[in-house]
């Protein structure tokens, strides 16, 4: 009997791994940063815990910057906090 894996991603707040479908995927493309909901959009991709702490320690420790390899600009980074805030509510 065939066993059906999960696949495991990393958050770049808090540096844990968990099942891909627990986390938020982040997506940077032609230099915009956007949420992705679907998990399916264009781009470089990295995973955020839906706690707002893990937000706030990769935006601390530049992880961003690190996961994207660009320099992402602070308001894109909390612009895109307040629609992650937004979709919890």
């Amino acid at each position: 009997m065939k066993k059906n894996n999960v696949p495991m991603r990393r958050c770049i707040g808090c540096m844990e791994s968990k099942p891909k479908g627990e986390l938020i995927r982040v997506a940077f493309y032609e230099g915009k940063i956007s949420l992705d909901e679907t998990g399916r959009a264009k781009g470089r991709g990295a995973y955020l815990c839906r706690n707002p702490e893990c937000f706030d320690k990769a935006e601390k420790r530049r992880a961003f910057n690190r996961a994207f390899r660009s320099d992402i600009d602070r308001g894109d980074i909390e612009a895109l906090m307040e629609e992650i805030r937004n979709e919890q509510e």
